[in-house]
């Protein structure tokens, strides 16, 4: 079917569509019968008489009022109103009338409570001061839904590719199962494993610690937790799946997950593995396991991580393994615990070239690089919170974690730098081998202690980390400076590494109500110390003795730092219904030390002193929207091997020294926004900004020579800044109970100013970029889905100096997601994405249509699930990418994964009962 064929059958369909619907409005006002005051933020919805299915909801504004609007093709609906503490409300109405006005309505407070809400209810959505609640059962998904298919169904919320989530805006950085953690702090591994029908409740709250929770302080103001409550009636038994799969070009995959709850008892154990660069154990059955239809990009060091997990890999091919237990149990009243362990391994290979152009005020040269590594690796982690309440008043927090890891990475490279005429200026090559292991022990030990009923309290908390890294790298390179006076470097070296670090942390908060509940004074004191020590012992290889037995004291270094920092601070906090305001003010007495063993005369000791500031203030002008503001002044000290005068030459083409005249840099940040949704609508917008200045700021130095060698050192310089602001809207039209559009977008700005040194030429580049983007859902159910987006992205950098040319680059991604459930028990999926960067150099690949495609079928109840899968149909992925600055604008390609074919099945098995009771169909032992 031709395109233009396609669109003229959708618009058919909706024009259909809203000629069957009738348009309908039903207004009233809530008050309290006693008081015949207007009740604020209740849940008014309205739902079929026939099937109870979700028409329309909102809730009533500062003066009780509300209005239901919108289009439906059943006539007989039902109002219901559900308040926190009272009495609901239900009314039938026909809306072939119109217009419906219900007038006042007055609810008298719950007779069968005393002081807390036992009735359930069934509103879609609960308002609280600092909660969003949502009830599951009221929103519709696909069948087999995971949690990400839910949350993208939320008004307010939401999910990108890579499961990033936004509530109206800001990031949700954790998710809980019943309050308790899963798997640490990665959200997906949640959202991509559970599934929507475990679930009762999703509850949107800010993020706070459970010493902050217990404490009644404000947490994270920028950051969400969302928690998964599970129905009381499925919190009893054995639920999880199974999948495998095999393909061409040697192409495989595997993963499981089993969860066993029994009330307050919780064990999940997870493993998978695959070489398709995804982490092993995200489901995603159909969609996510291999990758969501985008080109993966990793972390520079030949690794990606989650969670602070490694699982190597780079912009290469990885082979990954994992397995993780996670066990949450309250063991007495007062007394619970939630642990998890996880091991993962991965082998990674990945090949990549660089072509960079580099500038200089009076001259520019070309560098290029091709480079290879083969990396393995072994990680271990386990981590524990454990909440000890004495009673209702003393809470005992303890956080331990502990991880060990060990790598091997064989690394070869070679590179050649030529003049603007082609000629040779210098060349290199080098292959190193080396073995890194690690240990990292953590705790932190909280006590809080409540008392009176004002919101006093004191809390005494005490971080502390052990650190050791051990590392042998072997190397051997040869490096030829060519010119008027050529020189040779040969290297054959073996070289032991050692790092360790001791610190504490130690904190007191004492916090004194003002006016109770409302206005507090925080005296908080601070003290924190760090001792690192770090030694690299190198040895040149002696012929005569076959053996790394020659000592070389110039590359050889043994240093010990150390980082003291004492900080007494004083805040207010002034928290009611609808404001909260916090300022506060500290003073940092810091201490930086470093001893050089092997050169005295280096050693340094610096003081400093300076005064931090931090604000927040947050105005809720309804449950509607927020206003919110922060602004806060931090001191950062340089690093020590910044301080060092030490000259380290172990790149014979890039040397470095230290600068012992540092001083701390002072960070000025701000941010704010503003949050509106409608429920009623259906829609909403957000408005965020964010910036900072730097004083001092620490940078680079670097001056090139006739050869091409790089000296760089460190100086402080002024007038570093950035701004950045953005905006979002997003907007839910539900034609019917069967077809919704779902359109959205946003735009994001920034401006920065960094002031930089080329060859001991002093500038400022200014870099502006602005990315708008856009996107449609249309959702007809149980029949198809289709997502497109598109996003343009614009970037300009000045240089503010004659000798470099302003740069511009611009650069498109559109997305189109389709899904297709007919036949029954069938799902075809396919995501595309095309990509255009006009700006990289030519003989780099400057677009990429990448296409992958799933085709599924359920069958034993839908118990079952084999998937076909296709990924990049087209055989078009690429990573090739451009970045610039002043210094050098470079291109980049690195090895990604390649078209491959997969046949998988997958087996999911519940058994969750009422209250304690287990069906046992699906029952699977391991």
């Amino acid at each position: 079917m031709q395109l233009r064929h396609l669109v003229i059958l959708v618009g058919l369909l909706l024009v259909s569509a809203f000629a069957k619907a009738q348009n309908f409005s039903v207004t009233g006002t809530l008050t309290d019968k006693e008081s015949k005051e207007p009740l604020e933020a209740a849940t008014v919805f309205l739902e079929t008489v026939k099937d109870s299915t979700l028409i329309t909801y909102t809730i009533t504004n500062q003066n009780g009022a509300f209005t239901l609007e919108g289009r439906a093709q059943e006539k007989d609906a039902r109002v219901n109103i559900s308040f926190l503490g009272y009495e609901n409300y239900s009314k039938q109405v026909d809306l072939s009338a119109g217009d419906i006005s219900l007038g006042v309505i007055e609810v008298g407070l719950a007779t069968n409570t005393l002081g807390e809400v036992v009735v359930k209810s069934r509103a879609p959505i609960t308002v609280k001061k600092d909660t969003l609640e949502f009830n599951v059962s009221s929103f519709k998904t696909k069948k087999d839904a995971n949690i990400e298919d839910l949350l993208k169904e939320l008004p307010g919320v939401e999910v990108d590719e890579d499961g990033k989530i936004l509530v109206n805006g800001k990031e949700v950085n954790q998710i809980l199962v019943n309050g308790k953690p899963f798997f640490g702090d990665d959200p997906t591994v949640a959202t991509r494993n559970l599934t929507k029908e475990m679930v009762e409740k999703i509850q949107v709250v800010d993020t706070k610690t459970d010493d902050e929770a217990f404490a009644g302080e404000d947490g994270d103001q920028e950051n969400k937790t969302i928690n998964l409550t599970i129905s009381e009636e499925k919190n009893k038994g054995v639920f999880g799946r199974v999948a495998a799969g095999a393909g061409t070009d040697e192409r495989f995959e595997y993963a499981g997950i089993v969860n066993a709850f029994d009330n307050d008892r919780r064990i999940s154990v997870l493993a998978g593995g695959n070489n398709i660069n995804e982490a092993g154990f995200s489901f995603g059955e159909i969609r996510k396991m291999f990758g969501g239809g985008r080109s993966v990009y990793f972390n520079g060091n030949g690794s990606f991580g989650i969670d602070g997990r490694s699982f190597g890999g780079g912009q290469g091919i990885t082979n990954s393994r994992s397995i993780g237990t996670n066990y949450t149990d309250e063991y007495a009243k007062g007394f619970d615990a939630s642990m998890d362990y996880f091991y993962s391994a991965a082998n990674s290979f990945d090949e990549t070239r660089i072509e960079r152009e580099n500038i200089l005020p009076d001259r520019r040269f070309f560098t290029n690089s091709n480079s290879r590594s083969d990396s393995n690796s072994d990680n271990h982690s386990a981590n524990a919170t454990i909440n000890i309440k004495k009673d209702s008043t003393i809470l005992i927090n303890i956080r331990p974690k502990f991880s060990y890891a060990k790598s091997e990475t064989r690394y070869t490279r070679d590179e050649e730098s030529l003049d603007e005429n082609g000629d040779l200026i210098n060349q290199s090559d080098n292959a190193n081998f080396i073995k890194d292991q690690g240990k990292n022990f953590e705790n932190t030990l909280s006590i809080t202690k409540k008392w009176g009923d004002k919101g006093a309290y004191v809390r005494a908390r005490l971080q502390n980390e052990i650190n050791r890294q051990e590392s042998e790298d072997f190397i051997v390179s040869n490096t030829a400076i060519l010119g008027d006076a050529p020189e040779l470097i040969e290297r054959n070296q073996f070289t032991d590494g050692e790092t360790k670090l001791d610190g504490y942390n130690l904190n007191f908060t004492y916090r004194i109500p003002l006016i109770a509940k409302k206005l507090f004074l925080d005296a908080d004191f601070g003290h924190r110390d760090d001792s690192r020590k770090r030694s690299r012992t190198t040895f040149d290889f002696d012929e005569n003795t076959q053996q790394y037995s020659t000592l070389n004291e110039v590359l050889s270094t043994d240093f010990e730092g150390r980082n003291m920092r004492t900080t007494p601070k004083l805040g207010l906090n002034y928290n009611t219904e609808k404001f909260n305001i916090n300022f506060g003010a500290g003073y940092v007495f810091r201490t930086l030390e470093n001893t050089d063993n092997l050169r005295p005369e280096l050693n340094v000791k610096e003081n400093f002193e300076a005064l931090e500031l931090d604000s927040y203030i947050n105005y809720r002008f309804s449950p509607k929207a927020s206003l919110y503001a922060s602004v806060s002044k931090s001191n950062s000290p340089p690093d020590v091997q910044q301080l060092n005068p030490f000259v380290d030459v172990s790149d014979p083409l890039n040397i470095t020294v230290g600068n012992p005249d540092l001083s701390p840099s002072n960070v000025y940040n701000f941010y704010g926004g503003f949050n509106n949704f409608d429920f009623q609508k259906g829609g909403g917008w957000y408005l965020n900004g964010n910036g900072s200045v730097t004083n001092d700021a620490v940078v680079n130095k670097t001056t090139i020579d006739e050869n091409l060698v790089r000296t760089t050192t460190y100086e402080n310089v002024d007038g570093n800044y950035n701004v950045g602001a953005g905006g979002g809207y997003n907007k839910t039209l539900k034609i019917d109970s069967l077809r919704t559009i779902k359109y959205g977008g946003g735009i994001y700005g920034n401006f920065g100013r960094n002031v930089n040194f080329n060859n001991d030429v002093k500038y400022a580049s200014k870099t502006r970029s602005l990315t708008p983007r856009v996107n449609v859902t249309f959702t007809w159910k149980d029949l198809f889905e289709v997502r497109p987006s598109y996003n343009i992205s614009f970037s300009k950098t000045e240089f503010g100096l004659d000798a470099f040319d302003d740069q511009e680059f611009i650069s498109h991604t559109v997305r189109l997601s389709t899904a297709l459930f007919v036949p029954k028990n069938w799902e075809w999926r396919n995501e595309i994405n095309y990509n255009y960067n006009p700006n990289i150099a030519s003989d780099f690949q400057q677009s990429a249509l990448f296409w992958n495609s799933t085709l599924a079928y359920s069958f034993a109840k839908e118990r079952a699930t084999a998937t076909l899968k296709v990924y990049d149909v087209l055989d078009q992925n690429t990573n090739a990418r451009r970045t610039a600055n002043a210094n050098f604008i470079q291109d980049v390609q690195s090895t990604v994964l390649q078209q491959y074919f997969m046949l998988s099945l997958s087996w999911k098995f519940n058994t969750l009962g009422k209250k304690g009771e287990t069906d046992n169909g699906g029952i699977m032992f391991f």
